[in-house]
């Protein structure tokens, strides 16, 4: 396997965003945006805290931002050399994704000669609150030279600023700023401490926001000068919290740890791809931004949509967790996998207080999920271009979809793992109650002897309030029979939860209420030409196409979508819709059904989504056309490694990194093109390559065992792992 790294070697100011994503971080408590030491907040970079959120005024309510460790500069005869200010000669950036560290270096001509600035810099793996960096200067010439390093307490917000108070601390060498956020008055502490080999001048500048060293020494020429930091980064609401002193915390023992950690995660993630070195290097690429943003040995968290990018979307938990995320890990550490079921499970109160704001039974999981299951998406969620005023949409209310993703999660969960423990430790109530919700949704006409369910939005955002979304009624329709089986699992083999849920629920008289809702549901069937309409009256729709679409766009960040969208009237759509049903519930169709279905949706989808494309290269694989795939899988496989993502909704910012398009990915590769099944607890592999493909090489957890899976052309081997 090639050497992976990610490296650019020019300097631009314009991709200062891409690059904070190109280059992150992270170990699952925070994340690091891959910018650089000397930029302040207008920059974007940030130590994006899991979990923590706060809501300033009327402004949307987001994750939290650490005071920033990392903030580093260096003067020569009293002029500061940082870009992008100071123009630089040379420049290079650099990520080593097997051990998660980051490098820079940068040359300068100064009024003294040349300046070069390097430095290492990560999130430890093994300590989860602490980053460590390296940071070194050496010259060409003999002078007066400064480094300033410290915490900024003046971080990136989008809808901040958060901290309502920063203290300013220095004690024992170490210095720290707690900031206290406003709405609940949480508190995040950044500690710093660091430690040179050279002869300096050490002082301690402080101000309101900001503490900084300042290290000053007579720099000889072709000597180079190294500032070790290490950075410990706490809350008041820590389930896993710091003991650490970090005056006993070595720089060079903590890198040593971090890298063997990361060397044990790759040792079950990583995936080698025989004859395509751009596909392996994605695809891998993809896994260790899944690995910087797993909550190990963290309770109740989950991931939010953009990672721990920074505060894009609120920093909430979408869909996107349950459908696109939780495979990998429940295959690689299926440890996280479970935290992120029960995040769900934990934040159902949240769930059912949701449902009853819209007259609803049972648990309605929030479309952008906060801690405890709150709502972060508002009722105007983009704001118009033209108008500048906020637009309603119907995210909130209307995508009832999220409640039957986390049963498909559960599903997943226990086919891979065999855990049905988890059903009686609070897994099976969230199912119960996510199946009550789909009950109180469902219609009956006077004229009709089946279920309806109306006034939705789909996968597909561009049409709202639609009636019999395919995709949705599917889904309820697995919530139904869902709960029926696993109640009778628990009633079988767990019967002391059985029966403190029969008080509750009465279970039997439920459950014959559930069958029949899942037995009389309307689900859509193919039409003449074995296409399944996406909703009602989708067909009737101007038919055209996603370019003349786009030509009717007046500025490029218009939403499509909403009442006035330019898509909201023809058949062009977001996302996978009926083709993400398709894969889902690939058992039900014949190939020709799913062959015709993509044929027919994907030249009408706009992939406006990072979750689209994985999911037409998914049916494409399981109608056997791995080279119809192949482009689709690349494409979700470099969502950060490319530039050129959608970054706008309307006014709304919506960049960052895009792990439900990782784990997607992820899904096409072992799922679609190797193949993998899950029978009887064992794994077997139906591979389907791409012709340019000669094998693949990757691990698997199954039922608890570690599986090797090599596979050459259609020779397929499955080693049990001692």
């Amino acid at each position: 396997m090639n050497e992976l790294k990610v490296r650019v070697n020019e300097y631009s100011k314009d991709k200062i965003p891409f690059h904070g994503n190109h280059f992150l971080n992270g170990n699952g408590y925070f994340g690091v945006r891959g910018t650089l030491e000397e930029y302040s907040k207008e920059y974007m970079p940030c130590i994006n805290m899991a979990g923590i959120y706060d809501q300033v005024e009327d402004k949307w309510r987001e994750s939290v931002n650490a005071p920033n460790p990392l903030y580093t500069y260096v003067s020569v005869d009293n002029k500061k050399y940082a870009l992008p200010e100071a123009e630089c000669v040379s420049h290079s950036q650099e990520l080593d994704i097997d051990c998660g560290i980051h490098k820079r270096e940068t040359e300068w001509d100064t009024v003294c000669g040349r300046l070069k600035v390097s430095s290492k810099r990560f999130a430890s793996m093994a300590n989860q609150h602490a980053i460590g960096m390296e940071y070194q200067v050496t010259t060409d010439f003999n002078g007066a030279v400064e480094i300033s390093t410290g915490i900024d307490g003046d971080v990136w917000d989008i809808n901040g600023p958060h901290f309502v108070k920063l203290d300013v601390c220095e004690s024992d060498h170490v210095i720290s700023i707690t900031g206290t956020t406003g709405e609940k008055g949480i508190t995040v502490t950044t500690q710093e401490i660091i430690r040179i080999d050279f002869d300096a001048d050490v002082s301690v500048e402080k101000s309101e926001k900001r503490i900084l060293r300042k290290i000053k020494f007579h720099a000889q020429k072709g000597f180079t000068y190294t500032v070790k930091k290490i950075a410990l980064i706490s809350s008041s609401v820590d389930d896993h919290p710091c003991r650490d002193d970090i005056r006993t915390i070595s720089y060079d023992e903590l890198k040593s740890e971090s890298i063997k950690a990361w060397e044990k995660i790759w040792d079950i993630s990583k995936v080698e791809i025989d004859g395509d070195d751009e596909a392996e290097f994605a695809l891998n690429y993809s896994i260790y931004h899944l690995n910087c943003i797993a909550p190990r040995k963290l309770k109740g968290k989950s991931i939010p949509a953009r990672g721990l990018s920074g505060q894009v979307y609120k920093g909430a938990v979408f869909w996107d967790t349950e459908m696109f995320m939780i495979d990998y890990y429940m295959h690689t550490d299926p440890a996280v996998a479970r935290t992120l079921l029960q995040y769900r499970i934990d934040t159902i109160d949240g769930a059912r207080r949701k449902a009853k704001e819209y007259g609803l039974n049972g648990a309605y999981y929030a479309w952008e999920s906060q801690e405890g299951g709150f709502e972060g998406c508002s009722d105007y969620n983009v704001v118009d271009v033209f108008t500048k005023r906020p637009m309603r949409t119907h995210f909130r209310d209307k995508q009832y979809h999220v409640s039957a993703a986390v049963v498909y999660a559960f599903m997943k969960y226990i086919n891979a793992t065999g855990d049905y423990g988890i059903l009686a430790e609070g897994g099976l109530e969230t199912i119960i109650e996510c199946a009550g919700m789909y009950r109180s949704l469902l219609l009956k006409k006077a004229d009709r002897d089946c279920f309806e369910i109306h006034d939705v939005v789909g996968p597909d955002e561009y049409h709202e309030r639609v009636n019999n979304n395919v995709y949705t009624n599917r889904m309820a329709k697995h919530c139904f029979e869902k709960a029926v089986e696993y109640t009778g699992y628990v009633k079988e083999h767990f019967a002391e939860c059985y029966t403190e849920l029969d008080k509750k629920y009465d279970l039997v008289k439920l459950s014959k209420l559930f069958q029949i809702s899942a037995e009389q549901i309307y689900v859509k069937e193919p039409d003449e030409n074995g296409v399944i309409e996406q909703f009602d009256g989708y067909f009737k729709l101007e038919d055209t196409s996603v370019d003349a679409v786009r030509s009717r766009l007046l500025d490029d960040r218009e939403y499509w979508g909403g009442a006035y969208g330019v898509a909201s009237q023809t058949q062009i759509i977001k996302q996978a819709d009926v083709v993400a049903m398709l894969s889902m519930f690939k058992e039900e169709y014949t190939t020709d059904i799913m062959r015709k279905n993509w044929l027919y949706y994907e030249p009408r989808t706009e992939h406006g989504s990072s979750l689209s494309a994985c999911m037409y290269s998914l049916l494409s694989c399981y109608t056997g056309d791995a080279d119809t795939a192949y482009p689709l899988f690349l494409k979700s496989a470099k969502a950060d490694l490319l530039l050129g993502g959608k970054e706008w909704a309307g006014l709304v910012y919506i960049g960052g990194t895009h792990p439900a398009s990782e784990g997607g990915a992820w899904i096409v590769a072992v799922k679609g093109f190797a193949g993998l099944e899950i029978i009887d607890g064992k794994p077997i592999c139906k591979p389907q390559l791409p012709n340019h493909w000669k094998g693949m090489k990757f691990k698997l957890i199954v039922h608890g065992k570690v599986y090797c899976i090599q596979i050459k052309g259609n020779d397929v081997k499955i080693e049990e792992q001692n």
